[in-house]
C-alpha cells in the first residue's frame, strides 16, 4: 500500500434487514487529496459516511486508515483516530458558546495533579478556539455567544471549525452547504479551499454540481449503494456526473474506485 493513501474501503457493505443500502465499496484517497462523493438521495453517500466513521457497524468489508485497519466501535474512536466529521445535523450544544462547542467531550483542564478534583481551563480553551478560527479562516465576532444566537452560517462555520480544528488525519464533510444562503456559502467554501492550501486531506459529500467542480480533485459518483464512477474532476463535466447519477452510464460501472 502506497505511503500517502489516507482511507481505503475494501468491499464495505450494509444491509439494513433485506435492504443493500451498501454493496461492495471500494475506495481510496491519498493525502492532501479532496474527494466529493455524489448521487442522488438514497444512494448510499451517507450510508458510506456512517461506516467510515463508526456511526454505524457495517455488515462486512474493511476500511484502513493511513495503512492500519480499523473498526470504529462509535464516532468517539473515529474522532480518537483522527476523523473529524460534519453531518449535515452540525451536532452542536445551543446554549453553549463557541469554546465550548469546540471543546465538547474533551474538554481541556487544569491541576490534574490535585486527583479527582480537576477545573476546566477556559482561558486555554478559548486561546486554542481563536487559533482555530484563525486557522481556517473562520470569523465569529464574540466567541463567548450561544450557538443560539448565531445565524445558521455562523453555526456551520463552528461545526467546520471545530472538526478542522481537531482533524489530524481526515476530514468529512457532509452537505455542509446545504441549508445555507450564497454568502454563508461562500464563507465555508473558503474554508474548504483553506484547507486544501495546508494540504488536509477532505472528503465532501454534495449535491452542489458548481461547488464540487470549484473545490475537489475528483468525484465519485454512487447509484443505488454501489460506486458507479471515479472520476477525475479535469477529465469530466457535469453532463458526464449526471449520467452517472441517473443511471444513463451504469453500463460502464466501476468495480471500485482506486
Amino acid at each position: 500500500m502506497s505511503d500517502d493513501i489516507v482511507l481505503r474501503t475494501e468491499n464495505l457493505t450494509k444491509h439494513y434487514g433485506g435492504v443493500h443500502a451498501l454493496m461492495g465499496a471500494n475506495f481510496e484517497m491519498r493525502q492532501g487529496e479532496h474527494v466529493a462523493i455524489m448521487g442522488d438521495n438514497g444512494a448510499g453517500k451517507s450510508t458510506f459516511v456512517r461506516q467510515i466513521t463508526g456511526v454505524e457497524q457495517r455488515t462486512s468489508g474493511k476500511v484502513s486508515l493511513y495503512g492500519e485497519e480499523v473498526n470504529f466501535g462509535g464516532p468517539l474512536e473515529a474522532r480518537e483516530a483522527g476523523i473529524e466529521t460534519v453531518f449535515q445535523t452540525l451536532a452542536l450544544a445551543d446554549d453553549l458558546d463557541v469554546s465550548d462547542n469546540l471543546f465538547l467531550g474533551r474538554e481541556m483542564t487544569k491541576f490534574d495533579w490535585l486527583g479527582p478534583f480537576r477545573f476546566l481551563d477556559y482561558k486555554g480553551m478559548r486561546k486554542a478556539t481563536m487559533e482555530g478560527l484563525v486557522k481556517t479562516g473562520v470569523k465569529i465576532p464574540n466567541i463567548r455567544n450561544t450557538i443560539r444566537n448565531m445565524s445558521g452560517g455562523q453555526r456551520q462555520c463552528v461545526a467546520i471549525a471545530r472538526t478542522a480544528t481537531f482533524a489530524s488525519r481526515l476530514t468529512i464533510m457532509d452537505e455542509p452547504t446545504a441549508a445555507l444562503g450564497v454568502q454563508e456559502t461562500a464563507q465555508v467554501e473558503n474554508i474548504i479551499r483553506t484547507l486544501k492550501d495546508q494540504g488536509e486531506p477532505l472528503i465532501l459529500v454534495s449535491h452542489n454540481m458548481r461547488q464540487v467542480f470549484d473545490l475537489v480533485d475528483r468525484i465519485i459518483v454512487f447509484r443505488r449503494g454501489r460506486i458507479v464512477a471515479n472520476l477525475n474532476k479535469e477529465d469530466t463535466d457535469g453532463q458526464d456526473v449526471v449520467a452517472y447519477i441517473t443511471g444513463a452510464k451504469t453500463g460502464e460501472e466501476f468495480a471500485g474506485a482506486a
